[in-house]
């Protein structure tokens, strides 16, 4: 019998799923000479199904993996070691037991940041997440209509996502307009910008653009994640919700941040440019 997703069953897909995907695409593409809707058949799955597994748009479990790679023929030694390593996978952390109020959203995020080797950050109007501090980001949230208490709440996961970034290359890339809003009051935005200082200072590359930017670097904020031993991805936030790029759609944000790394003043004349403004301030 077919084997599908069920949609009261699902779970969001976590950065393990990405890496598991990877690896068992590689197999059937190096180790078989299974066409996707080939295998897809042998392993009585809908091709849907498979793609989605390859490219870790669903949770895979152990059991997916044994049944895959005995469909595929894979040696026994190695078997066992790809099913290990799926059944024991990334370990789970603070995102896998959100506090309440905050969407689960947040925690598919922090499990790809917590496994990627590189991010991207571009904001056109805010300071990103991971550059946040408390009193700009609960500003921000409250601003944006969220409860006091609600917002709080969501910042003690902000700054635990905030954990990553001595652990991997981190670049962000604001339009000079963010530097004009001061969510959470002056006081706030003061402290707001000598923690892009310091933040840069300790070798986040925070980086200006200056005057017009192209039209398509006005439409949302988004997050360009780079992985290992997987493809990149794009996060791209909206208003109340958020969608995960991957493959093929991700190729013209890649562009864009090629644009925007020629568009931007240097780290060392973003930083001058922050302390100009936090000394009028």
């Amino acid at each position: 019998m077919e084997r599908e997703d069920v949609p009261g069953q699902r779970k969001n897909p976590q950065a393990r799923d990405r890496t598991i995907g990877a690896q068992l695409k590689a197999v059937r593409t190096q180790q078989t000479t299974l066409s996707l809707e080939d295998a897809a058949k042998a392993i009585g799955w809908s091709a849907a199904t498979l793609s989605r597994t390859e490219n870790g748009k669903r949770t895979i479990t152990s059991e997916d993996v044994a049944v895959v790679l005995t469909t595929y023929g894979v040696p026994v030694e190695q078997r066992e070691e790809l099913i290990q390593s799926a059944r024991t996978g990334v370990q789970d952390g603070w995102w896998s037991r959100l506090l309440p109020g905050v969407p689960p959203d947040i925690g598919t995020l922090a499990s790809h940041e917590a496994s990627a080797k590189a991010i991207t950050d571009w904001s056109f109007s805010f300071i990103p997440g991971l550059l946040q501090t408390e009193k700009y980001a609960i500003g921000l949230m409250v601003d944006d209509g969220v409860e006091p208490d609600e917002a709080k709440l969501r910042w003690l996961a902000r700054e635990r996502r905030q954990e990553v970034l001595p652990k991997l290359e981190y670049t962000a890339f604001l339009h000079e307009t963010a530097l004009r809003m001061p969510f959470g009051g002056v006081d706030a935005f003061r402290e707001q910008l000598a923690h892009l200082v310091r933040a840069s200072e300790l070798g986040r590359a925070v980086r200006i653009v200056p005057g017009r930017a192209p039209h398509r670097l006005l439409l949302h904020p988004w997050l360009l994640l780079h992985f290992a031993e997987a493809l990149p991805i794009l996060y791209v936030e909206l208003y109340g919700s958020s969608v995960y790029l991957h493959e093929d759609e991700v190729l013209s944000y890649e562009n864009m941040r090629s644009t925007l790394d020629r568009m931007a003043l240097s780290t060392a004349d973003s930083r001058a440019a922050i302390e100009r403004l936090l000394g009028r301030l």
